[in-house]
């Protein structure tokens, strides 16, 4: 898939001393936090559109947020959201597809109907997989999730008109790419354990999605993300 290459300049992160935007003046903007792998879904797929122009990048330090974000923007106040038309949209699957679907830009999903059925079989299955590793870390997690990560081998042996889950880079592989970015990182640095060991059709994906710039300009900061990890889940 040919993607725009455009420069994201990455914008601070807003705080609580942060003055409030001139929210509804028709700008279209996307809140995000820099370290949220749901947030990170929207802004791939912003920038695989192409949108870098449209789609204003706002980032929320979601440790020391704007009291305003809550009580203006989203009274979820969590991230990703999406300002556009005068309401804020949430959800990050839901962000994905509505981004895709009332953009400009090339189209993320494919029209062919058995790859649009099994893409939306991904997506169903997303929130089970990254649920079942996470409860893993505290076991034994390399058994654990063997079978969670043989799911996307398998998966991605569906098609075989190019590495991605439905062939060309889609919705479906932007719903998975920033946990497998944090998961390879953490079974590598934490666990002494390559998740791609075995798994051909997997490091394979890896390696092509590293190339597309519309994701890499918004990969984690490595050890930002493990300082982050250990907090949360290996205390």
């Amino acid at each position: 898939m040919a993607t725009p290459t455009v420069l994201d300049v990455r914008p601070p992160a807003l705080t609580s001393i942060s003055e409030p935007l001139p929210f509804f003046d028709g700008t279209t903007r996307l809140y995000i936090c820099y370290l949220c792998p749901y947030a990170q879904r929207a802004w791939i797929t912003r920038n695989c559109k192409g949108l870098q122009d449209k789609i204003e990048l706002v980032p929320i330090d979601l440790k020391n947020r704007p009291s305003w974000y809550k009580e203006k923007v989203y009274p979820l106040n969590k991230v990703p959201s999406l300002e556009h038309n005068g309401k804020v949209l949430g959800e990050s699957l839901d962000l994905i597809k509505y981004i895709d679907t009332n953009f400009e830009g090339p189209p993320l999903f494919p029209s062919d109907p058995a790859k649009r059925e099994f893409g939306e079989q991904l997506i169903s299955h997303v929130n089970t997989f990254t649920s079942g590793i996470y409860s893993s870390f505290k076991g034994d997690v390399v058994q654990q999730t063997s079978a969670a990560f043989d799911y996307l081998e398998n998966a991605l042996g569906k098609f075989d008109d190019g590495p991605f889950f439905l062939g060309q880079f889609s919705l479906a592989d932007i719903a998975y790419v920033s946990f497998l970015e944090r998961f390879q990182i953490v079974f590598s640095e934490i666990f002494k354990h390559d998740i791609m060991a075995g798994r051909p059709k997997l490091a394979t994906w890896i390696q092509e999605a590293n190339k597309i710039d519309g994701y890499k300009q918004t990969k984690v900061d490595r050890e930002e993300y493990l300082e982050a990890l250990k907090k949360k889940f290996l205390a």
